[in-house]
């Protein structure tokens, strides 16, 4: 059976582009990849609507990464849903201080001063995941078949989830805005090399991006 597959797709601030929210349907309930920033909040709780997803069959919300255009909506999710957050550790303490800068290198100093001031959580949207994942983390409790790699790269927490079908939700270490590519911001350029390496080494049919739309993995060269 063919695993079925919302891609809600929310505009970013500044007319930064879009990011990619994955809410899975399970025989229990929903999984939703990712949230989406808190600019759109609304009109990610009409997808979830739409969709038919309801706060008692929300089973848990999977953070591939920390930025805020991934987190957004994460807390807010948890209080009025009641779900459950899981993210890798590496990144925990982005969602809890609300600084997507604090656990990466050295970068460019504008460039962080504009993210702190402009893309910080809110007070209300930090907080502590409930569920701290890792590579091999299995899934099959929560009713999806699938486990949970660990990719940094783009983030030293940095996760993707592999179904048992070959569907790959990369988070942000993979795109297709244009065409297939690595994703454009990199933090670690070794980390993300590994990671790719990993990727090569696992059966994947589809790949599910932050940013842009699913392609087959055969089309990344």
């Amino acid at each position: 059976m063919a695993l079925e597959i919302n891609i809600i797709r929310l505009s970013m601030p500044y007319n930064l582009g879009s990011v990619n929210c994955y809410l899975i349907k399970t025989t229990s309930g929903f999984i939703l990849i990712d949230t989406g920033g808190s600019n759109k909040r609304a009109d990610l709780l009409n997808e979830l609507n739409r969709a038919g997803c309801t706060p008692d069959t929300l089973r848990l919300i999977i953070l591939t990464h920390g930025d805020f255009d991934h987190t957004g909506n994460a807390a807010y999710l948890r209080a009025t849903f009641g779900s459950k957050i899981a993210m890798h550790v590496g990144d925990a303490g982005m969602i809890e201080h609300g600084d997507m800068f604090m656990n990466r290198k050295k970068g460019h100093l504008l460039l962080k001063m504009m993210v702190r001031i402009f893309f910080r959580l809110g007070s209300s949207n930090k907080g502590t995941p409930d569920v701290l994942v890792d590579e091999g983390y299995d899934l099959t409790e929560c009713g999806f078949n699938a486990t949970i790699l660990s990719l940094p790269g783009h983030s030293k927490g940095s996760i993707g989830i592999l179904t048992a079908d070959g569907d790959l939700f990369c988070g942000d270490l993979l795109e297709n805005i244009s065409r297939p590519s690595r994703g454009s911001l990199i933090d670690d350029k070794s980390q993300a090399r590994a990671s790719m390496k990993k990727l090569r080494q696992r059966e994947i049919t589809m790949v599910y991006p932050g940013h842009g739309v699913p392609f087959p993995m055969s089309d990344y060269k």
